[in-house]
């Protein structure tokens, strides 16, 4: 049962029950002011919204509380291991997300103690912008009850901005993490680049919010392991092969290991690399343990936990905006839409399927960095070009019947089309990670979703229109 909290609510549990929430505060949070329809997942934004400038809404905590017959059970944290340990408690952040909600179901599945903490602004984006998912999905609260009923696990839930640091310190205190799986930042690079408030926000949003993480680390978790998701975005496509986080030179005679030189290439990228530099300096002034996974860009949509019940589907981003290459081929094979490649489609980046994600963050977990150290892994299986998904997908889809054609359009970035790239992934390798690797059973599984789901599609929501070079002051839609 979910219960809506006014701010500065205080929740009594069952007794013997540990507070899922002990003390909730509202966050406010600023955002651009553009339209929005009415959502069963937020509360009542006041008309004054609609208005052109920027204006302050606010996101209430919630909490899912056991109902009666739930109660006996719902004591997850005093369950033991085999060998006598406690589970190791992991806190999302960003759990309601697309990789952050794989993640938190695959590491509850492997008995760890898993809270999610989420602002649920992800499903805001989508109100703001007109945008869907591919797939259903289901509200967080009914997510994480149709997990407890099918597995017993129990996941936590907090709801609430992680730049409002009151908040953020209490649930900290509350969970007591072993381990911070950080994946909540505003994560879409045209989302940055749409208008200067988007811009801002994605800054204040992602360097602040990771800011406060580290300070709660230092204050209410000293010996808690950061596991932050960052992306191959930072180093952009340099004429020399990509390291993992690091790289030795030698200049006038002089030899030293640095970190490996960052381009950015949005405001977005831009944001994380500031949060791998402070990072790094945290945990070389704090003594924090932390590991970076610059992960390339992810594919697919189910992994064993969320094809156990519709409930559970994980979202499928196709639009022009947050959805990723190989899925948006996938469903414009499906509709019949001609494959949109960027410029020359020469665009080379590291991909990995999102089975591959969800096993790296729990390797990264199972193997923490030291005290003081600040690891980099290139968190990716394979590289491709635009022009090789096209054809990957082109390939599949007539093998399904489908007739798919490549268009190529111009590049709404600003990025070499055709550059050298090498990057190396071996650490991830070395700890155990299994790759899945994209195979024709894969390409056959994608394309059957995007043609289940089909009649979902927005096709207005395909072409990209959001420009680098046309970025601007005034906030704006981007509806077509």
């Amino acid at each position: 049962m979910t219960h809506l909290l006014p701010a500065y609510c205080t929740l009594t549990p069952a007794t013997n029950l540990k507070p899922q929430v002990e003390r909730v505060k509202y966050s406010s949070t600023y955002l651009p002011a553009v339209p929005l329809r009415p959502s069963r997942f937020l509360s009542k934004v006041p008309s004054s919204t609609r208005k052109g400038n920027i204006q302050r809404f606010h996101i209430f905590c919630a909490a899912t509380l056991p109902t009666s017959q739930e109660a006996q059970s719902l004591s997850h944290s005093n369950q033991v291991h085999s060998d006598g340990s406690k589970p190791k408690r992991v806190m999302v952040i960003g759990g309601d997300g697309y990789c952050g909600w794989a993640t938190a179901l695959h590491l509850s599945n492997k008995n760890y103690e898993v809270a999610i903490v989420d602002s649920l602004i992800r499903r805001l984006f989508d109100h703001q912008l007109g945008l869907d998912s591919l797939t259903p999905i289901a509200s967080i609260h009914d997510r994480i009850q149709r997990w407890k009923s099918l597995t017993g696990k129990s996941i936590k839930l907090y709801i609430g901005d992680i730049c409002d640091f009151e908040f953020l310190s209490e649930t900290m205190k509350s969970f007591e993490p072993d381990s911070v799986v950080h994946f909540g930042e505003q994560r879409s690079a045209p989302y940055s680049m749409i208008d200067r408030s988007r811009a801002v926000f994605t800054q204040q949003n992602n360097v602040i919010g990771t800011l406060n993480v580290l300070f709660a680390i230092k204050e209410f978790a000293e010996e808690c392991h950061l596991v932050k998701l960052g992306t191959m975005g930072e180093y952009g496509t340099p004429n020399i092969d990509i390291e993992e986080g690091y790289i030795t030179i030698t200049h006038n005679g002089r030899t030293d290991t640095l970190p490996y030189p960052k381009q950015a290439s949005s405001f977005y990228h831009l944001s994380k690399v500031h949060d791998s530099n402070n990072i790094a300096f945290t945990c070389k002034a704090w003594g924090i343990r932390a590991t970076d996974l610059n992960q390339g860009v992810v594919y697919g949509v189910r992994t064993d936990e969320t094809e156990m019940h519709d409930e559970l589907c994980n979202r499928f981003d196709y639009d022009g905006v947050f959805g990723t290459a190989l899925n948006r081929f996938c469903v414009q094979a499906a509709v019949g839409h001609p494959l949109t490649v960027y410029g020359k489609g020469g665009q080379t980046r590291g991909y990995l399927d999102i089975r591959d994600t969800v096993q790296c963050v729990e390797l990264a977990i199972a193997n923490p960095a030291k005290p003081g150290e600040f690891r980099v892994f290139n968190q990716f299986t394979e590289q491709f070009s635009v022009n090789d998904l096209a054809h990957l997908v082109t390939k599949a889809g007539e093998k399904l019947g489908l007739e798919v054609s490549t268009v190529s359009v111009p590049n709404p970035r600003v990025e070499a089309e055709e550059h050298y790239y090498n990057a190396k992934h071996t650490k991830l390798i070395e700890l155990g990670l299994q790759p899945h690797l994209l195979s024709d059973s894969l390409l056959d599984s994608l394309l059957n979703i995007a043609i289940q789901f089909k009649g979902r599609v927005d096709q207005q929501q395909i072409m990209p229109n959001v420009s680098w070079k046309k970025i601007g002051v005034k906030t704006r839609t981007v509806v077509s």
